[in-house]
């Protein structure tokens, strides 16, 4: 039984080593993404409370990874995990991974709505140093830091 929490940057990798995880372990897998926006243009958060419903609900496997950006959404999950894997990539790093994804058809409609996005994005990522927000790389450090069981901080996501 494993219950995983892996959480980073937009473009640290979360996503792909999710999907592997799950597949090898045959987990549950939850990407924070589908559960954190409403379907709106432009989108807007869903509340906490919302969210906090939906992950209680998802909780409920007995084996499960849930991945994102969200802190204030993966303090919720954290109580009930065994592991966390932060990626903590370069900034760089998360912007090149961004600019070479392959379409995300969960968050986007079609590629080319998902390029479209793409300035924004890199953007965003860039600010993840200096930003203080939920999604920002001080409150990621701080949910590790804050972590007593099994941790693991990846610096790169490249295979050496």
């Amino acid at each position: 039984m494993s219950k995983i929490v892996i959480f980073g940057n937009s473009g640290s990798g979360k996503s792909t080593l999710a999907k592997q995880l799950a597949k090898q372990n045959r987990l549950a897998h939850l990407d924070l993404d589908t559960i954190a926006w409403q379907p709106t243009n432009p989108p807007q958060r869903t509340s906490i409370a919302e969210s906090s419903q939906l992950i209680d609900k998802f909780l409920q496997h007995d084996s499960w990874i849930i991945e994102g950006c969200y802190t204030d959404l993966l303090e919720l999950a954290t109580p009930h995990a065994d592991e966390i894997i932060f990626l903590n990539l370069p900034v760089t790093d998360c912007i090149s991974n961004a600019k070479n994804r392959p379409w995300e058809p969960h968050k986007y409609s079609s590629k080319q709505a998902q390029d479209a996005n793409l300035e924004m994005l890199v953007d965003w990522i860039a600010q993840y140093d200096c930003r203080t927000d939920t999604f920002s790389k001080q409150a990621h450090e701080t949910l590790y830091a804050q972590f007593t069981g099994k941790k693991i901080m990846h610096l790169t996501n490249r295979s050496t």
